[in-house]
């Protein structure tokens, strides 16, 4: 079904009250609940950060948006708040770990598929084999330190294999930077795209870099340490996508649309009716704070916001296994590298890139330690140990 984002007025800011009891609601069962609802739960709380992040910026150097951008701010604040507090604590930080590399591998594999422009849809895909490596590497993790098995979280959507070597993705900065779209020709979708990219890709390595250092033991740790690294990298990839031409406002505009859109796409496909809930409430409130941002762009701009975006959005995001495709992307792609903005085959990697690689690399690879004669099977290596003795 097509959503305008012009025909619903949503609920404006002033309107948009929590108390502290609706903050907090009853959380999601890790095991029982579909995985695809923490999915999107992990990456709406990532989708709210990157607007919060965006607004506190836009506020720095534009004195006379101050103001509406406080106020949408607020309520922005609180709707993280009340999406990440679904999360329950019977999640082990590592537990939370594999569930956000799901996030990066089927949400990124699900635009990828649709995005309209090819460069950008291959620089996803370059970004989706690391992330996949990612998730591997910290089932290898989990299983060590915790003997539990990583398919409990991601409920046979996502294969555990090894993707491009975590090893290998550290890029001197020249090699990160992407070209960015033309803001005038661009397909609104492949904006959206990025932006949602961007922001789940933030989420995760602010994530990692705040839980790395609550491990005792040493290899955990240097594995976060490592692989917070390559998220920096990711987010200054997606980043570089943007066209830094765009204003201020026009930002502000895409950003309130992409979160509509990604509540619209949650919305059409949840299963648990309390989430689904959240859902519906704060797809009208982003509604009500798209509009204020339009009329805001019509008055100190001077131009129509359809010149921007379309009245009806894209076809939702689908929340789903994207096995074979990410199977396919990793028989085909897993051997390109990066030479300044361009994706290139392996024997064209940069010089830059080596020689830092090299020197990251020079006293042992975390990545490569953790995953040491692992390789994944139902059940964990306690499970597997009896097998042994016989």
């Amino acid at each position: 079904m097509a959503f305008s984002l012009y025909d619903s007025q949503g609920t404006p800011p002033g309107q948009q009250r929590f108390t502290w009891r609706e903050l907090v609601q009853p959380t999601v069962s890790k095991l029982d609940d579909d995985a695809f609802t923490r999915v999107r739960i992990i990456l709406m709380n990532g989708i709210e950060t990157e607007a919060l992040r965006f607004g506190h910026a836009a506020a720095r150097v534009n004195a006379g948006l101050r103001l509406p951008l406080a106020q949408v701010r607020r309520s922005e604040h609180h709707q993280a708040t009340m999406i990440n507090w679904l999360l329950g604590a019977d999640h082990s930080p590592l537990e939370t770990t594999i569930a956000y590399e799901q996030v990066a591998i089927e949400v990124t594999a699900a635009l990828a598929q649709n995005e309209p422009d090819p460069y950008l849809a291959q620089v996803f895909r370059f970004g989706l084999l690391e992330d996949f490596d990612h998730l591997y590497r910290y089932a290898a993790l989990l299983d060590r330190l915790e003997g539990k098995d990583a398919n409990n979280i991601l409920q046979c959507y996502t294969d555990i294999l090894p993707g491009r070597p975590t090893a290998v993705e550290h890029r001197a900065p020249e090699d990160d930077l992407r070209q960015p779209y033309a803001r005038q020709t661009a397909d609104p979708l492949s904006k959206l795209h990025v932006l949602t990219l961007a922001g789940s890709e933030y989420q995760t390595h602010d994530y990692y870099m705040t839980i790395g250092p609550q491990f005792a033991d040493p290899v955990a740790r240097q594995l976060y340490a490592e692989i917070a690294s390559i998220e920096e990298q990711h987010v200054t990839q997606y980043s570089s996508l943007m066209d830094p031409g765009e204003s201020w406002l026009e930002q502000w505009l895409l950003h309130e649309a992409n979160e509509v859109y990604n509540y619209y796409s949650c919305l059409q496909q949840e299963t648990n009716e309390q989430v689904r809930a959240v859902w519906e409430r704060f797809l009208d409130y982003e509604l009500g704070h798209f509009h204020l941002v339009e009329a805001l762009f019509k008055e100190i701009e001077q131009r129509d916001p359809a010149e921007v975006l379309p009245a009806v959005l894209p076809a939702p995001i689908e929340f789903r296994s994207h096995r074979e495709f990410v199977r396919s992307t990793l028989a085909q792609e897993a051997d390109l590298r990066a030479n300044g903005n361009r994706i290139v085959a392996r024997d064209q990697d940069s010089r830059l890139s080596q020689e830092y690689r090299d020197h990251m690399n020079s006293e042992g690879s975390p990545s490569s330690t953790v995953a040491r004669g692992y390789v994944w099977v139902p059940g964990t290596e306690l499970n597997r140990m009896p097998a042994r003795l016989h």
